[in-house]
């Protein structure tokens, strides 16, 4: 049944982007079309994702024409984890996007866009189902190639470009990767079928790591794991807002479903492997949250938030291999529901900050931070939307990120009360490191908070923003209802990861989780839910009572003050960037400071790069190009050179099979 419910969501999201297609130029009609088509799917696809998490696999196979292919498709409980996160988000995504490019459909036809957003969702659909290697091999590409599209849907500019371009290269490079992981489990397994993986769990020590690496590498490249994460600050911004918001919340998750079904056909992971991906993903958070903070563009400061929940996410992961290499359950069991939770939890609060941060632009014109300011009063709705996924993203009970944070946290603690000696180091070393990351956190989102919606207007465009319409705050007033929904019954969402958990943690494992008190983030939420209430029904009564009055705020004295004198988003964070963050991270700072009593007018300015970006992957791959010039003597242009190169490779190869066949 699950199976069938998926392939029915598959069709009505093929024919919605086929119709949106052939609509052309009507983009109007393209926009309906495939919205219509999300929404509507999203019904048998939420059904497939549910009966997947009852823990009861469900498959759909067929002959393919395709050498060593089969049309295979299962559901599962892992699968469904990642099925309705994929279900949920996309039609709010999409209602959001038919709005949100309503302007630009007056100008360019958006068909295109809309055919390659249904072929975004129905191929990461068909990634966390896909059972066969070469048909998983597929769909993982024609998740890559659509998104490339989207990511590149204003490619007039120069910058949308090249960040398509990172993108599509950072896809193929993880791409090759994982081509050797299935052809070498294939051979190994001596199938291509996942369900005939499960060999591979006798697989040598050396062998396992390699497999291991590949996915680790592979999968890690899409999910944006640091020192991978490269393309992501760079495509993010330059997508719509409503691509932003699919790609963050859900489509790097494919890469997080990929390794933990890797993980599944392995032996069992020895104990380094759990710290590996730990330090990966503590690292990784620290170094997104960190860069961030000193971000003036929103969705660039948003795209690497996603690096430091990605890593937070790997964080979990890593603490539930080491804890089931060391023999204990219960720490296992909180790691892992912890980051399954936060899979969940980040695409709901991701989602609404990006969708948020599209709101602004739509009402401003602009990402910068600097030139926005006073924002809340002009468009209250949108503002207070945005404040409800920044509560939830830095962990602030009664909303959903405290409860998945708190597990992680109860997981390390648990960890660092039952080991004794060196192996109860790394957990009391993660507990304040994780810490760390929330301040650090805290900081960058009272930052966007505060320079974006507060304050004074600090352009004209800021002066004479406005509402959006409907369709725009719908989508967002939803996923802040399941942010403060998951908060509120967090056991009743732990519920729905018992096969999830039981496919994935060790035995005893999920008994063990429901002896912890997990009623307790929901009391602490429904008080505080409670007590927030009271306060703004009491604050609503106060200030009806008391009269109005207008005036400027309070300058410090200066007769004219303006809006040049409020703190601007690097000003901001300026003290903590500079005693907090290492020197590699802080901003490049130029221009000239005042150097006379009554100086000339001077610019001072900022900017922020990556350095893994800059100081290592481009000069490793112009490093790389350069040598590889040196091989154009290849490129002959000669058709009887070129029929030679294949007549060598190809007797090659058959010599290969051959000595191949006689050594077996």
């Amino acid at each position: 049944m699950a199976a069938h419910l998926l392939l029915l969501a598959l069709l009505i999201l093929l024919a919605g982007g086929l119709a949106a297609l052939l609509a052309g130029r009507r983009s109007a009609l393209a926009s309906n079309c495939a919205a219509g088509a999300t929404l509507v799917a999203a019904l048998p696809g939420l059904g497939a994702a549910l009966l997947g998490l009852r823990g009861a696999p469900a498959t759909l196979e067929a002959a393919w024409q395709v050498p060593g292919g089969r049309l295979l498709l299962s559901v599962d409980a892992l699968s469904g984890v990642f099925l309705l996160a994929i279900f949920v988000l996309a039609p709010l995504c999409a209602l959001y996007g038919a709005a949100y490019l309503k302007a630009q459909g007056a100008e360019r036809a958006l068909g295109g866009h809309w055919f390659f957003f249904t072929g975004l969702v129905a191929a990461m659909a068909l990634v966390v189902t896909a059972a066969q290697a070469l048909l998983f091999l597929a769909v993982w590409e024609l998740m890559s190639l659509a998104s490339f599209f989207l990511v590149a849907f204003d490619h007039r500019l120069a910058e949308v470009r090249r960040a398509a371009w990172l993108y599509l290269l950072a896809c193929h490079l993880g791409g090759a990767l994982l081509f050797a992981l299935f052809l070498l489990a294939g051979d190994l397994a001596g199938s291509l079928e996942f369900r005939d993986f499960h060999r591979l769990a006798e697989a040598d020590p050396g062998v396992a790591l390699l497999l291991f690496l590949l996915a680790l590498v592979g999968f890690g490249t899409k999910a944006g794991l640091f020192p991978l994460h490269v393309w992501l600050p760079e495509a993010h911004p330059a997508a719509p807002s409503h691509v932003s918001a699919l790609m963050s919340g859900v489509m790097v998750k494919t890469g997080i479903y990929g390794l933990l079904r890797v993980l599944t056909w392995l032996p069992a992971a020895p104990a380094w492997w759990g710290l590996l991906l730990a330090g990966l993903g503590i690292l990784g958070a620290l170094y997104g949250i960190a860069l961030a903070a000193v971000q003036r563009d929103l969705k660039r400061c948003l795209a690497y938030s996603t690096i430091e929940n990605v890593g937070i996410i790997f964080l979990g992961l890593g603490l539930s291999l080491y804890a089931r290499a060391l023999g204990l359950p219960l720490m296992a069991a909180l790691g892992l529901a912890g980051a399954l939770l936060h899979v969940w939890n980040h695409a709901l609060f991701k989602g609404l900050l990006f969708l948020g941060a599209g709101g602004l632009l739509h009402a401003t014109g602009t990402r910068d931070l600097n030139h926005m300011g006073g924002l809340l009063k002009r468009l209250p709705l949108s503002g207070a939307l945005l404040i409800g996924g920044s509560l939830a993203i830095v962990a602030v009970p009664p909303l959903n990120g405290f409860v998945s944070e708190w597990l992680l946290y109860l997981g390390l603690l648990q960890g660092a009360t039952q080991l004794s000696g060196a192996a109860a180091l790394p957990p009391l070393l993660l507990v304040g490191l994780l810490a760390l990351t929330g301040a650090l956190a805290l900081l960058v989102f009272v930052r966007l908070v505060g320079i974006a919606l507060l304050g004074v207007p600090r352009s004209p465009a800021a002066v004479t923003a406005h509402e959006g319409g409907a369709s725009l705050l719908l989508p967002q007033a939803l996923l802040l209802s399941a942010c403060l929904a998951i908060g509120l019954f967090p056991g009743a969402a732990l519920g729905l990861l018992a096969a999830p958990l039981a496919l994935l943690a060790p035995p005893g494992a999920s008994a063990a989780l429901l002896a912890v008190p997990l009623a307790g983030p929901g009391s602490l939420a429904w008080l505080l839910l409670a007590l927030v209430s009271t306060a703004a029904l009491l604050l609503v009564g106060l200030r009806r009572r008391r009269p109005r009055t207008a005036g400027e705020t309070w300058g410090c004295g200066y007769a004219l003050p303006s809006a040049r004198m409020t703190y601007s988003a690097e000003g901001f964070a300026e003290l903590a960037h500079n005693r907090m963050l290492p020197a590699v991270l802080r901003p490049a700072v130029g221009g000239a400071l005042p150097a006379e009593l009554f100086p000339q007018p001077v610019g001072r300015a900022q900017a922020s790069a990556d350095p893994v970006l800059g100081r290592l992957f481009q000069p490793l791959f112009a490093g790389l190009g350069e040598r590889c010039v040196r091989l154009r003597w290849l490129q002959q242009g000669k058709p009887a050179v070129y029929l030679a190169y294949i007549f060598l490779t190809g007797a090659a190869l058959m010599l290969w099979s051959l000595w191949a066949l006689g050594g077996g």
